[in-house]
């Protein structure tokens, strides 16, 4: 085991390296062969558990190992090579092997139950499916008529393969299939070609600061788009470092992110797992202080925990993002400057547009709500075996309708309102539900809520509140109202209330709401008196 350092020796700046990759034609995006060949021995990858570390020269000849694996079973130009594992290295390496072999990259999301894998698996078609220890059971579950490979066994091949130099055919066609998170109920493979990382890297970078004296501690799962392609793309491209964790533990993150000889830079998390890393015993703000940044995204989080965050002079700075699209806007790390707009998503990169688009299909003016669309390299070409659905989510000049309805002040701030199919209408006006969760949330006794519409015969919708109590408080319908009606117009007001023990929720962070409606239809939630 080597010891961990990310800085080793000097290579290329940032610039001298864009000079000589062309980003306006086909080209090899390929940064960890790049790299190897400028600065070798320096530490580019380091499995927390168990314990390994790889240079960018033994990350590189592990990928061309793991292509004649592929090659050797057959694995083609096109084929999906699917993955059903937690974090490791090994994971990243057959991620970038398929990349440079041109095959496609599928990663599954372990979470998920049997039958939303068996479908996934059924849509995506691989050639292939790895899988690790953990998850056996369930890669014989849900496929069952496929090739299947434990990750073990992977790579015990690559550890006595030959290397297979290759060069990625055309840096425009898919090398990655992600699968949305179904907030819907139903998962959609984006589609994300190697041009689209790449700038999806490039936009995280100019964010976030992270350069070759980065280092990122990735706790996210690689079935997302932030682990596996928002945060890993910037670091090698950069020349920097990833930690990769195979869990979040807050206790255990805490303690990473705080000891020096790991020098974290740069964190990325949900609202969620950044609450539990303050609530954790060893909590302590000077100890994080020095990271260059703690980006949060995949939900909204609130502003006093953001204004919190801030007074302990840690740089946490909210972010816009989906699959679709990879890294969006982004705070500017300045404290000052987030302090001030401690609700905003922050402001697009200049290698992407964005705009704001009324219900009537015009631009909507500055500082009024409408869906945000947005268009640039790094948007995804489409949903797999889903024409319809790209047809209705992308224009044919590229524009992406994102579905998140917000607003760009002057200065080109986004905040974000809630997402478009949320909102629903009663009695003729638009009510998002995000501004009644914010309302519900500060009730005492309301530790979570979650705001949908419901058919109603007088108003055509109404709200439907799904209230997660904290401790044993006595709520009420008549409480809860009262609350929400000296805060909100009367038609924003939910008719019901109900209580949950908790509310489900996405990998990402996101709220099932479809789950929830589920729920209520079949009784399985307290109706308030």
């Amino acid at each position: 085991m080597k010891d961990w350092t990310p800085l080793v020796e000097d290579g290329p700046t940032y610039s001298e390296l864009l000079e000589e990759i062309s980003v306006n034609n086909r080209t090899q995006m390929d940064f960890v062969a790049f790299h190897a060949a400028r600065q070798p021995r320096r530490l580019v990858a380091m499995d927390m558990r168990p314990l390994g570390a790889w240079t960018y020269a033994e990350l590189d000849d592990e990928i061309a190992r793991c292509v004649a694996v592929l090659a050797g079973r057959g694995i083609g130009r096109g084929d999906r090579v699917a993955v059903l594992a937690r974090n490791c290295v090994h994971l990243i390496v057959l991620h970038l092997a398929c990349s440079r072999h041109g095959a496609i990259f599928v990663a599954l999301n372990w979470r998920l139950a049997a039958a939303e894998l068996t479908e996934i698996v059924a849509d995506a078609a691989p050639s292939l499916l790895v899988f690790d220890d953990a998850s056996e059971s369930l890669a014989m579950t849900c496929a069952p008529d496929h090739s299947r490979l434990p990750m073990k066994d992977l790579r015990n091949a690559i550890a006595t393969a030959s290397p297979i130099d290759a060069a990625r055919a055309d840096d425009d066609v898919p090398s990655l299939l992600l699968y949305t998170s179904g907030t819907s109920g139903r998962s959609k493979g984006v589609m994300l070609s190697e041009r689209n990382a790449f700038f999806t890297g490039v936009n995280f970078a100019l964010a976030t600061q992270v350069d070759r004296q980065s280092a990122l501690l990735c706790d996210a799962p690689m079935f997302h788009v932030i682990a596996l392609v928002i945060g890993l793309r910037a670091v090698l491209q950069q020349g920097a470092a990833i930690l990769v964790s195979d869990g979040f533990e807050p206790v255990t993150t805490n303690m990473r992110i705080g000891d020096p000889s790991l020098a974290v830079t740069h964190y990325f998390c949900v609202p969620q797992m950044a609450a539990a890393l303050r609530a954790a015993k060893n909590f302590d703000a000077s100890r994080l202080a020095r990271l260059t940044a703690l980006v949060v995204g995949g939900a909204p989080m609130d502003q006093d925990s953001v204004l919190a965050w801030l007074d302990d002079g840690i740089m946490l700075a909210n972010g816009f993002g989906m699959t679709e699209i990879g890294a969006g806007a982004a705070m500017p790390l300045d404290l000052s400057i987030i302090r001030a707009r401690p609700m905003s998503a922050g402001v697009f990169p200049p290698t992407q547009q964005a705009r704001v688009v009324a219900p009537d299909g015009r631009e909507a003016p500055v500082g009024t709500p409408g869906e945000i669309w947005v268009k640039g390299p790094n948007v995804s070409g489409g949903y797999w075996n889903r024409p319809d659905e790209t047809a209705s989510a992308f224009t044919a000049d590229g524009w992406f309708k994102t579905g998140d309805i917000g607003f760009i002040e002057a200065g080109g701030y986004l905040t974000l309102v809630d997402r478009k199919k949320d909102m629903y209408i009663s009695g003729g006006e638009n009510v998002y539900p995000a501004e009644v969760e914010k309302v519900l949330k500060m009730c005492p006794g309301v530790a979570e809520a979650a705001v949908f519409g419901t058919a109603d015969p007088r108003w055509g919708e109404v709200g439907y509140a799904c209230v997660v109590p904290e401790g044993e408080p006595e709520l009420t319908s008549d409480k809860l109202r009262l609350f929400c009606t000296e805060r909100l117009a009367g038609y924003k007001v939910p008719k019901y209330f109900v209580l949950v023990n908790e509310l489900p929720r996405t990998g990402s962070g996101k709220v099932l709401k479809h789950v929830l409606r589920h729920q209520v239809a079949e009784g399985r939630t307290g109706l308030l008196a």
